[in-house]
């Protein structure tokens, strides 16, 4: 059995069903109480509805085959992803950029090099490191690395956090923004050296869920509907 992972609900949800459907692949969703329940027009497929935070961690322990989630969640949350899981397809929806964004009025700091300078002179005056707020330590240690800053300690974020630097929490932010309008709200600005990472919602396959006869076979028929190659297993 071939377990296909959706996200559980709200826009992802409806998005990915639709996806499916004009592909000829229906699914169907029920509730019961507070248990999320529904099910797929093909043999051997199996659908498990989850959050779309959980489903890397599903494919990387092999509990799910195929799963629809974000790739910032993907690049975050598993290490060398790549040797893990196979990116099949991206699905052209859930587009979001994750960005380095700084309060509007420090009008000298538009680039990671000016962050870099900006930090420095901040641990010089308060004797303390550049706090930066996000829920995406690894992606953003790593940017941060690959443009020599070093004067800085992440700040975990798991609520609002274009609201840090207002709530006096964080100098600075790594977020996911759509439109950016959000972090223009609140007084802030991207900076130019581009995206850390452009993600949007995309279909996995887990190298590491049991692929035996039925798994394959079923995996065959989804990849001819949606015009994926069908990854080699082994």
């Amino acid at each position: 059995m071939l377990k296909l992972g959706v996200p559980s609900k709200g826009r992802l949800q409806e998005a990915t069903i639709e996806w499916f459907s004009a592909r000829g692949i229906e699914i169907t969703r029920s509730e019961l109480g507070r248990e999320y329940r529904g099910t797929v027009n093909l043999p051997g497929v199996e659908l498990v509805l989850l959050s779309a935070a959980e489903v890397p961690r599903e494919l990387a322990a092999g509990r799910l085959h195929l799963g629809v989630t974000g790739q910032d969640l993907v690049h975050e949350e598993i290490p060398r992803w790549e040797e893990r899981l196979v990116e099949m397809q991206q699905l052209g929806f859930g587009h979001a950029d994750l960005v380095v964004a700084v309060p509007a009025f420090w009008v000298d700091v538009n680039t990671m090099s000016d962050l870099d300078a900006a930090a420095a002179a901040f641990r010089r005056t308060h004797g303390l490191r550049l706090r930066v707020a996000t829920k995406y330590h690894h992606l953003v240690r790593e940017y941060f690395r690959a443009h020599s800053v070093a004067d800085y300690q992440l700040v975990d974020s798991q609520g609002a956090t274009e609201g840090s630097v207002k709530n006096l929490t964080a100098e600075a932010i790594a977020d996911i923004t759509s439109t950016g309008s959000t972090l223009r709200d609140n007084h802030l600005k991207v900076l130019g050296d581009g995206p850390i990472l452009k993600s949007q919602a995309t279909l996995f396959l887990s190298r590491a869920a049991p692929w035996g006869p039925e798994a394959q076979a079923a995996l065959t028929e989804i990849s001819e509907r949606i015009g994926a190659v069908t990854p080699e297993l082994a």
